[in-house]
């Protein structure tokens, strides 16, 4: 048998990359000056930069990345620093539609004049209301008020008289009847020196008191001085009407003379036509309501009811349709807005216009119940949302894209149940100029621009967040100063050269490659919190590295509660896992377990059953519908790997089952297809696989083995086994070879390796991977197609040709099974004898 010393180990200084605490250029943070600019994204930075800059319709940015890069935190500091101070967009006021009160007038200010603007028309309103009342008892008022009923009078008694002289000698006499409210004249016969009704003479005559040819002289003159009176009387109701008139046009006269008068410094202090309109309207409706105005300073009346007194309109009812809504008021603001939206409902975004209900149960509203929301408000500035939030709110994507789109929005409560409460208003639409950043994955970008065509019209710039950068000295040292920064943020404890190495080296596990560090800033600012911790529990003046991996195992340990029982169940039985021996077909592959805040990677056996037969290789699990397509694709690569390397000269008759044993949930991913070729060329050859060594990788149909992921917890997973187990000294894990640039292993796992207790091997090929597992050479192919004898490819050969050729012949004997027998000729009956 031939056989070759296995291929050499990965180098102790290449299971993972460290900083040597004595090659810094500082001893504590306190050395450093704090990191002030964003670290690590240059392409994501240039791009949201160049959006900034960019002022024309749709250049709203887009920002990508993983959760976790401080995308919202990088976002709020370049608006800080590229925002134009010298810009502060316009205060908006909502104002009444005399004549349309269900379309309020938008009217624009200056910042800061919007509430100056609103306090100087309260004034106006108070001045009014303190005024007013005193102006309709003033004696100029009374005086002319009086003048005009002297003349009413005069001409009324004027009317009277000339009556009078009509009926004089006529045994008539006018006389005021009184009609409800009103008096009339009216004639009536004048017997004895009384007046009389016509109907009481009329008994006096029946009587015999009076007589009748006096009567009907009388009823006949009644009759037709009767048609000048009523002529008279019509003649009178219109000189009323007309000095109606005459007291309203004396009070509008005077009261709009006042009350320009007290507008007079509200108009000269703006000069937008569209503001001075307004003010216009606003005396004009004033005018036309000026019966509620006088009344404010009128006693009480009687009511219907005795001793019940009502009093009329309050002021506040009164001048309510003469306030002003303020809806956006910029006073305060330096420079344009930047609002990060963080529950961006529809109220909350857009506004709403809200609803009272009265006493009799009744909903009402008007266009002081308007409400702006965070886009509104940051109308000439920023907005920042994060995309996923708002997607799921009901009726804010299609209002955004909607209102970027038009760049206006119209202010409406979102009710699914409009129609049985509606607002019945229609403010004026405000026009926007506001530049909108959202924060999604991008998994949801790829998705909405494939999907949505309004997306590309809308969200011009992407800028996409790196999860990680190059690791070089400078990087090394602006990390150190963002250290220092948190120091300082958060009242930290000062952290030495060692403390600072042990986060760099943690945050270059968690980029997964050795050149690379993590930018996960804000999960590194939680982890120099927790190491803080650590060091006020063991009263350190410092934070040194011990501190750092202190906190790094206690943040496993409040995670790892599954993987604890699961090792449990491997180190008492329940779960079959060797870590020593040999076995033909069966091999330790590696599956890493996410708990969304934890992954960790433990062993899992794989075996292989190969037979005559013409089934090619069956997956398991994709029989029982438990793997994915990633895993389903793995498999059938095997079969791609076989056809390549024994298929070329003979038919592949087999028929092969692979399986994760004790496997009850799905599975999927390539990373285990190397072992499952193992496992099957070990079936097929007859040579055990050592299972103190466990195996992870993917391979094409070539034989070369491909990296995967999670290669540290994985050997860390095995490792933990093979502890629990009793370390033998021959136990390690396999790995691409592609993968040992991404090692970043754990303290313990690297000095069992520097002691020779375990071992971790990188293989670039399955021919190298199947000498280490079996110590078998793989045996390179001849020119005439054969391996070298007794090597592993010329076991699996010789086998599979024995296979194929077992399968001819069996197929040959089934054939000649079912050939039909050959009849053998009738034997001719022999002539009867004579």
């Amino acid at each position: 048998m031939a056989t070759k010393k296995t291929l050499p180990e990965v180098p102790v200084e290449k299971l993972k990359w460290t900083l040597n605490p004595k090659k810094l250029s500082f001893k504590t943070t306190d050395d450093l000056e704090p990191q002030a600019d964003i670290i690590g994204q240059k392409r994501g930075v240039e791009a949201f930069r160049f959006g900034m800059g960019m002022l024309k319709k749709g250049y709203n940015i887009f920002v990508t990345g993983q959760p976790g890069t401080g995308r919202l935190s990088t976002v709020r500091k370049l608006l800080k620093e590229m925002a134009d101070k010298t810009e502060i967009p316009s205060d908006l006021c909502y104002v009444n539609n005399f004549k349309h009160p269900e379309a309020p007038f938008m009217l624009r200010f200056k910042s800061g004049d919007g509430s100056r603007f609103k306090k100087d028309v309260q004034d106006f309103l108070d001045t009014v209301k303190r005024e007013a009342p005193q102006l309709f008892e003033s004696e100029e008022y009374i005086a002319r008020k009086n003048q005009i009923a002297e003349a009413h009078e005069k001409k009324v008694m004027s009317f009277y008289k000339a009556i009078e002289d009509r009926v004089k000698d006529t045994g008539l006499v006018v006389v005021r009847m009184q009609m409800g409210p009103i008096q009339r004249p009216d004639v009536v016969p004048l017997v004895d020196g009384a007046p009389k009704r016509m109907i009481e003479l009329e008994e006096l005559v029946v009587n015999g008191r009076f007589p009748k040819d006096e009567y009907e002289r009388l009823h006949d003159k009644r009759l037709e001085l009767k048609e000048e009176i009523d002529h008279i009387v019509v003649e009178l109701k219109d000189l009323q009407k007309e000095v109606g008139k005459k007291h309203e046009e004396v009070d509008r006269l005077m009261f709009m003379a006042l009350a320009q008068d007290f507008m007079k410094p509200l108009r000269e202090s703006y000069e937008d036509p569209k503001i001075l309109n307004y003010l216009d309207s606003v005396l004009e409706n004033m005018v036309e309501d000026l019966d509620s105005i006088k009344a404010l300073g009128a006693p009480p009346q009687q009511g219907p009811i005795p001793g019940m007194m009502f009093g009329g309109p309050s002021a506040e009812m009164v001048f309510h349709p003469y306030q002003v809504n303020l809806l956006v008021d910029n006073s305060e603001l330096e420079g344009p807005p930047v609002i990060v939206e963080s529950y961006p409902t529809y109220r909350n975004l857009f506004g709403s216009i809200e609803r009272i209900q009265d006493r009799t149960g009744g909903w009402h509203t008007d266009y002081t119940k308007i409400k702006a929301g965070s886009f509104i408000k940051a109308n000439g500035g920023y907005l920042v949302i994060n995309l996923m939030d708002a997607i799921f709110e009901p009726g804010v994507w299609q209002t955004l894209k909607r209102a970027l789109k038009t760049e206006k929005i119209e202010i409406e409560t979102f009710d699914p149940y409009y129609f049985i409460s509606a607002t019945g208003l229609k403010p004026e639409p405000v026009d926007m100029e506001v530049k909108v950043v959202v924060l999604g994955s991008p998994y949801l970008y790829a998705m909405l621009r494939n999907y949505d065509e309004d997306v590309p019209k809308i969200f011009k710039v992407r800028a996409d967040y790196e999860s990680s950068m190059e690791l070089t000295d400078d990087s090394v040292l602006q990390v150190a100063r963002f250290i220092k920064a948190e120091v300082e943020k958060g009242d930290l404890r000062t952290f030495d050269a060692s403390g600072v190495a042990a986060m760099m080296e943690e945050a270059v596990r968690w980029a997964g490659r050795q050149e690379k560090i993590s930018t996960a800033f804000p999960a590194m600012a939680d982890l120099l919190s927790e190491a803080d911790y650590f060091a006020g529990i063991s009263k350190a003046k410092n934070v040194s590295g011990k501190h750092i991996k202190e906190a790094v195992d206690a943040k496993i340990y409040r995670a790892n509660q599954i993987e604890e029982r699961i090792q449990e169940m491997i180190d008492r039985g329940s779960l079959f896992v060797d870590t020593d021996g040999e076995v033909v077909g069966q091999a330790n592959g590696l599956a890493v377990y996410s708990m969304g805040d934890y992954m960790f990677g433990k062993p899992a056996r794989i075996t292989a059953v190969t037979s005559l037969g013409k089934e090619g290789i069956i997956n398991i699990e994709r029989e029982a519908d438990m793997s994915g397509p990633t895993h389903n694709k793995g498999m059938l690569i095997l079969s791609g790997f076989l056809r390549n390397r024994f298929a070329q000269d003979k038919p592949l008759s087999l028929a092969a089952s692979i399986a994760f044993e004790q496997s009850y949930g799905g599975i999927d991913g390539d990373s285990a297809s190397s072992t499952e070729l193992y496992a099957l060329l070990s079936s097929l050859s007859g040579k055990p696989l050592r299972q103190y060594i466990a195996v992870t990788g993917s391979v094409n149909q070539f034989g070369e083995v491909q990296p995967i992921g999670g290669v540290n917890q994985k050997i860390e997973g095995f490792y933990l086994c093979c502890k629990n187990g009793g370390l033998n000294g021959k136990q390690g894990v396999m790995i691409p070879y592609s993968n040992v640039k991404d090692l970043m292993l754990r303290d313990e796992v690297i000095q069992a390796v520097k002691d020779g207790k375990f071992h971790v091997w990188a293989v670039k090929t399955i021919d190298e991977g199947v000498e280490i597992l079996t110590g078998i050479k793989a045996g390179e192919r001849k020119k005439d197609g054969t391996y070298p004898k007794d090597t592993i490819n010329s076991l699996v050969n010789v086998k599979l040709k024995g296979l194929a050729d077992q399968l001819v012949a069996f197929g040959k004997d089934d054939k000649d099974k079912k050939k039909p027998a050959k009849k053998k000729p009738a034997k001719k009956k022999a002539p009867p004898k004579k």
